[in-house]
């Protein structure tokens, strides 16, 4: 079980409730980090009493050193500032919560420092899942999943004989636009695509919800983390968000986790494995629900999940493409200069116009062709 965590993205959604775990079990908080929120951060900072904290903004964190200036918390700025709290020393477990592929070095540089992970940077192994899973083998070391999909999985296969996974079943809310056709999708707002019906998060992991792109990244997690390929893993759309993921053995017997629908049910797993303690969320009452539902993807409609999963076939630095595409897609879909449909267009456009693919890829490979793919996306938008 965890006893000090480093904790990047702290006051995001999966941050917060992060600290709400910690809070509870007693788990000492090292290093904190954060974009710009320097209120909510020095509050933390505050009831935690980390080593360090970090604000990836200038500005902000000259305003935050003032405002520590009584504490003998140390604090820094940039990526620098944000790689040295995933190096954290005394910290055995490193929480990322960072949104985007900006998770990746941090996660790198916490394995190399001995540091075992609990990710919920899907991005992380999206587009560096070879050199990630490689480095925490080599090294010995634990990535526990957060995503309540994949922390599913996790918890189903546990007790499992080793080779008898036959599928893995991730599950899907649908999103926002859930039965809608492409012509009904053709006008929604920024503001309608951020109506999740179940799950509180963050604008990106909404957006990418909505398009069915965070399911289609999610199936390439999986494939690392499982060590599965596309045709091993089903996606099911099932409207409630009960069941959070299932296994299918080779004998066809279906294992399922369900619980109420709050990331503090994974967060709490991926730091206090292999036990299980008190949690902060309610029960889940079977009698409560009227009905569980389930239903096919639409892959015609909902396309970000069909390129996802022809990014993986393809493999290489393929993926890595699709994840830098929609990033940027998104950011542009926030800020309404494209509608909702050219999300999908623009990862379409830069997963079929890359053709420079490499079996063994470096970090280095990477990290290039996400900036050439955003640079590319930006010049045409």
């Amino acid at each position: 079980m965890t006893s000090k965590i480093s904790v990047l993205g702290s006051t995001g959604s999966i941050g917060t409730q992060t600290l709400d775990v910690a809070r509870m079990h007693g788990i000492k908080v090292t290093a904190l980090t954060a974009n710009k929120n320097i209120r909510l951060l020095e509050q933390q900072a505050r009831e935690f009493n980390p080593t360090m904290v970090c604000v990836l903004d200038l500005g902000a964190a000259a305003q935050l050193k003032i405002a520590l200036k009584d504490t003998d918390i140390e604090v820094y700025c940039g990526e620098e500032g944000i790689i040295k709290a995933a190096e954290e020393a005394s910290c055995d477990t490193v929480v990322n919560a960072i949104v985007g592929v900006a998770g990746l070095l941090p996660t790198i540089a916490a394995i190399k420092a001995g540091k075992n992970i609990a990710l919920a940077n899907k991005e992380t192994l999206v587009a560096g899942g070879s050199i990630v899973m490689k480095e925490v083998k080599n090294r010995g070391l634990r990535l526990y999943p957060v995503d309540s999909e994949h922390s599913a999985i996790f918890q189903c296969l546990q007790g499992c004989p080793e080779n008898s996974l036959k599928k893995i079943i991730l599950t899907a809310s649908g999103g926002s636009f859930f039965g809608k056709t492409k012509e009904e999708l053709m006008g929604v707002s920024v503001k309608e695509a951020l109506h999740h019906p179940n799950w509180n998060m963050g604008a990106k992991i909404t957006i990418d919800s909505a398009t069915m792109m965070n399911k289609g990244l999610e199936v390439i997690e999986a494939s690392w983390l499982f060590d599965c390929k596309d045709q091993d893993i089903d996606v099911l759309i099932h409207r409630e968000s009960i069941i959070h993921s299932m296994i299918q053995l080779k004998d066809n017997a279906v294992i399922a986790q369900l619980g109420v629908p709050d990331m503090r049910i994974p967060i709490q797993y991926a730091l206090t494995y292999p036990e299980r303690l008190a949690s902060p969320t309610k029960e889940l009452d079977l009698t409560e629900l009227t009905a569980m539902t389930f239903y096919k993807p639409d892959y015609e409609t909902f396309e970000c999940l069909a390129i996802c999963r022809e990014a993986l076939r393809k493999g290489g630095l393929y993926p890595a493409v699709a994840n830098a595409a929609n990033e940027v897609a998104v950011e542009l879909f926030l800020k309404e200069r494209i509608k909702f449909l050219d999300i999908a267009s623009i990862v379409s456009d830069a997963v079929s116009g890359f053709n420079e693919n490499k079996t063994d890829i470096s970090l280095e490979d990477i990290l290039y062709t996400d900036k050439e793919t955003r640079q590319k996306v930006r010049e045409k938008y």
